[in-house]
């Protein structure tokens, strides 16, 4: 995946990383992030969990996905990078 289709953004907390990446038509997040409130807001979104880099996190086993996200193809245990692929 070329970098300059995606965004990625880390936040330093406490004891933990907050990890996102955005791509065109939709994000992956990790499991500190609410796919509910995606839902409720009708974004494409997935997370997955126990990362702490961008780079974990495209290998990462997507846990939960949106609809409008399942909509693009995304399904539970692709790779955060397959779904980023897809919502590109």
């Amino acid at each position: 995946m070329r970098m300059d289709e995606i965004e990625s953004h880390v936040i330093g907390l406490e004891n933990a990383n907050l990890v996102l990446i955005k791509a065109r038509r939709g994000y992956l997040m990790c499991g500190l992030l609410n796919v509910e409130a995606a839902e409720r807001l009708d974004q494409a979104a997935c997370t997955v969990s126990g990362v702490k880099t961008p780079e974990e996190a495209l290998k990462a086993k997507v846990k939960a996905a949106t609809k409008k996200a399942k909509s693009l193809g995304v399904r539970e245990g692709m790779t955060g990078e397959e779904a980023l692929r897809l919502m590109r």
